[in-house]
């Protein structure tokens, strides 16, 4: 019988999760990195990514309230589909949030910099986010509970930065209806279609709350109340953020303040010329960067302490601490695995190359919830048809050299698995 952990989030905590894994990378530099791709375009793409993200955090749900245990789609995959379908899932996974936790870790870096004026020199942005990836690590091995708590506080003085620029742009630049005309008049569909992949990985917190499923109490009626919560209010924020940014500077700056420093909200904060506006964006950036990067590094750990359950990673990162009731092997080998990505340096590079790896991984989230029997279903299988159909559509609107390596990352680990498999007897 494996080590269990504790059930010990209820809805607020587990809604709060969500947030603290949506609102962070996704708002304070997807944004940016997506405009510089599409234009004016970021409002519709944001719109069609948040409706993809809508039914697969209905898959999700369903999954995770009838399977409520660590892993999400690793484990959906392996008990509704078969084991290589689940393997995919969890390498996807473990490829997929790590770009997003080094992203995370990079575009804190960028605000701190950015904030004190520090030069923007490569060797010197990857000690800091090697540094700061430590710091969150020995935090996060400390224990779920510890971990929830964090979060709240995290994601509170977030959510108060994020208002008071929303605010601040409303009361100095009106209503942002120019760059809602502009997003149907000057764009292009390919531009667009691009851009909805690279947003959707900034939705794709919501699966936090998914992974984490064996902590969470009452789990049928909580995670799909906490998803279902946690993605309507994330839209609502996103076009808030976005259409404020866009009215602020125009799509072209916005675009270019990914290069760099990579800070576009401070730079939005700056342009505004308010004085007290930019320390609260800073402050609200670097919070939620954390935020970010405590609940990736939670979910992670999490799945890959169901693959060494099941033996696809060395037993040794499924031992729990008793006292602590966290998998502190999984945490730590999920730090190294960050901290390889973030030498890197690139916030763009990590972030498109997670958007493919995720696609693909919430295509076989959907395929599983499509083939669950009917009296374990929650919601109509158009749901996760449409999810499946989105996914993969805009997996491949991805520059090619991204979502090539993706493949062949996929056969890679198809061929590790087909080895374990016989080395444990199985056919």
């Amino acid at each position: 019988m494996p080590e269990e952990l504790k059930r010990a989030i209820k809805t607020p905590g587990a809604i709060l999760m969500g947030l603290g894994s949506i609102v962070g990378t996704g708002i304070f530099v997807s944004i940016a990195i997506a405009t510089q791709v599409s234009g004016n375009g970021i409002v519709i793409a944001i719109v069609i990514a948040a409706m993809l993200a809508t039914f697969n955090g209905l898959s999700s749900a369903q999954l995770a309230a009838e399977h409520p245990v660590s892993g999400g789609t690793y484990e959906y995959g392996n008990r509704f589909l078969n084991s290589y379908f689940g393997f995919t899932a969890g390498w996807m996974f473990l490829i997929a949030k790590s770009a997003s936790a080094a992203t995370a870790v990079l575009g804190c870096v960028g605000y701190l910099f950015y904030a004190f004026d520090v030069g923007a020199v490569n060797w010197l942005i990857v000690v800091a986010g090697l540094f700061l990836l430590l710091i969150m690590t020995i935090l996060v091995s400390g224990g779920i509970s510890r971990s929830n708590q964090a979060n709240k506080y995290i994601v509170s003085v977030t959510l108060v930065g994020l208002a008071s620029l929303v605010v601040v742009g409303l009361f100095f630049n009106g209503i942002p209806t120019r760059p809602i005309v502009d997003a149907f008049t000057d764009t292009s569909g390919s531009s667009i279609l691009y851009a909805s992949a690279l947003m959707f990985v900034a939705y794709t917190g919501y699966g936090r709350i998914a992974t984490l499923g064996e902590e969470v109490s009452e789990p049928r009626t909580t995670i799909p109340k906490a998803i279902i919560l946690a993605m309507v209010f994330i839209v609502i924020l996103y076009l808030a953020v976005s259409l404020t940014a866009l009215q602020v500077m125009g799509a072209e700056a916005f675009g270019q303040t990914v290069d760099g420093e990579a800070a576009p909200l401070m730079v939005v904060a700056q342009t505004l010329s308010v004085p007290v506006i930019g320390p609260v964006i800073t402050i609200a950036a670097i919070t939620a960067m954390l935020g970010v990067l405590l609940n990736l590094i939670l979910g992670l750990s999490r799945v890959m302490l169901s693959m060494a359950r099941r033996r696809d990673l060395p037993g040794a990162l499924a031992k729990v601490n008793p006292n602590t009731q966290s998998p502190v092997a999984a945490v730590w080998m999920t730090g190294v695995l960050i901290g390889l990505l973030v030498l890197s340096g690139d916030v763009v590079f990590t972030w498109s190359f997670s958007a493919f790896t995720v696609l693909i991984y919430y295509a076989i989230t959907n395929l599983s919830a499509f083939v669950m029997p009917k009296d374990l279903r929650l919601y109509p299988r158009w749901i996760p048809a449409m999810g499946l159909f989105g996914c993969l559509f805009l997996a491949f609107w991805i520059e090619p050299t991204i979502w090539i390596s993706g493949v062949l990352l996929i056969g890679v680990g198809l061929i590790w698995h087909t080895i374990t498999r016989k080395g444990r007897g199985e056919k």
